[in-house]
C-alpha cells in the first residue's frame, strides 16, 4: 500500500490523473485495452477535468462504475451523469465503451442483475479490472459498501443492490471480491471531514464492518491512497 499526501485537492487530482494515464498506457500496451471503474463525488470531478487534457488512446478505454445511486441517469446525484458531463462528452467516448448501471430498469434487483450479467460477459471467472477508483465517506464507506450492510459480506456476486438503512434508499455497488481482484486501486480522499476516519482506517485494528474501506485489500495488485493534507491531518497522531 502506498500513501501519497498532496497539498490541495487540485494537486491530488493532478497526481491521480498522472497515475491513471500511466496505468492506462501500460495496460493498452500489454493487453490492448484498459478497464477502469469510476467513482462518484466531487474529487473525481477534478480528476475528470484533468484527464480531458491528456494524451491517451481513449478508444481503448472501457469505463465501468464502482457504484451508483438509485436515481435516473440524468439526475444531478447520478455518478454517471457527472462522469458523462465532465469526461465522456468532452472526450467523445462511444456509448459501447461505457458500462453504466441501468437505473431505469424496474426494481433494484433487475438493475443489479443487469450489471452482474454484463460483468459476466467479460469472460469466465472473477472480473479483473485494471483500475478501480474509490472514494471514502466520513463514515468509512467506500463505493456503496456502507457499514453494517449486507453487501459487505457478499462473496459470490459481482454486483449487488445494497439497502442502506440510514439513507433510506438503495445503492448499487461492485462487491469486495471484484474490487480486491483489481490490478490497481486508487483511493481519492480530500477534506477535513475525512481526517478522523482516515486515521482510524490506517491505524486501528481491522473493523471492516464499521470501516468498510479497511476491507479493500488487493489479492494481487497495487493499492494507492491519494489524500490531501486536510484529510491526512490526523494520520499517525492519534493512538486508536
Amino acid at each position: 500500500m502506498n500513501l501519497v499526501v498532496c497539498k490541495t485537492p487540485a494537486e491530488l487530482a493532478s497526481r491521480a490523473a498522472a497515475e491513471f494515464v500511466r496505468l492506462a498506457k501500460d495496460s493498452i500496451d500489454t493487453r490492448g485495452r484498459f478497464l477502469v471503474a469510476l467513482s462518484g463525488g466531487s474529487t473525481p470531478t477534478l480528476l475528470y477535468r484533468q484527464l480531458v487534457g491528456t494524451s491517451l488512446d481513449w478508444g481503448k478505454v472501457f469505463f465501468f462504475f464502482g457504484d451508483e445511486r438509485n436515481v435516473p441517469p440524468d439526475e444531478d446525484a447520478s455518478n454517471f451523469r457527472n462522469a458523462n458531463k465532465d469526461l465522456f462528452r468532452p472526450l467523445r467516448i462511444r456509448e459501447d465503451r461505457i458500462f453504466r448501471w441501468r437505473t431505469e430498469l424496474e426494481g433494484p434487483d433487475k438493475v443489479a442483475q443487469d450489471y452482474q450479467d454484463r460483468l459476466e460477459d467479460m469472460g469466465p471467472g472473477l472480473p479483473r479490472l485494471d483500475l478501480v477508483l474509490l472514494g471514502m465517506g466520513s463514515d468509512g464507506h467506500t463505493a456503496s459498501l456502507f457499514p453494517a450492510t449486507e453487501a459487505l459480506v457478499e462473496i459470490e456476486r459481482f454486483a449487488v443492490a445494497n439497502w442502506v438503512p440510514h439513507l433510506g434508499s438503495w445503492r448499487y455497488t461492485l462487491t469486495l471480491p471484484v474490487i480486491n481482484n483489481a490490478r490497481n486501486v486508487c483511493f481519492l480522499v480530500a477534506g477535513t471531514d475525512k481526517a478522523e476516519t482516515l486515521s482510524k482506517v490506517f491505524e486501528s485494528d481491522s473493523e471492516a464492518d464499521k470501516l468498510p474501506a479497511q476491507s479493500v485489500q488487493l489479492t494481487k495488485g497495487e493499492l494507492i491512497w491519494f489524500v490531501d493534507q486536510a484529510a491526512a491531518s490526523k494520520l499517525f497522531e492519534v493512538n486508536i
